[in-house]
């Protein structure tokens, strides 16, 4: 697997694990004010999220990486 094609699954497995993420711990605003959307979080707290999504997507990029050097799984068309 070359380093572009682990690039390329990271990004992917990115944004699927910060979708994951993204519900986790939302609490909406109890007396939202004038013009606000009362169904948006009080405190979304992105950059943890981020992180979770980094480091969940480097995981699972990390073990698929090791399944294609080992040979268990293959990108090759036959």
């Amino acid at each position: 697997m070359t380093w572009v094609s682990f690039v390329a699954i990271y990004f992917v497995t990115w944004f699927l694990a910060l979708f994951v993420v993204l519900p986790i711990g939302v609490r909406r605003t109890e007396n939202p004010e004038e013009g606000h959307d009362p169904g948006a979080p009080a405190h979304p707290h992105m950059w943890w999220k981020a992180l979770g999504a980094s480091l969940i997507a480097l995981l699972i990029s990390g073990i698929i990486w090791l399944a294609a050097n080992n040979e268990w799984i293959s990108f090759q068309a036959y």
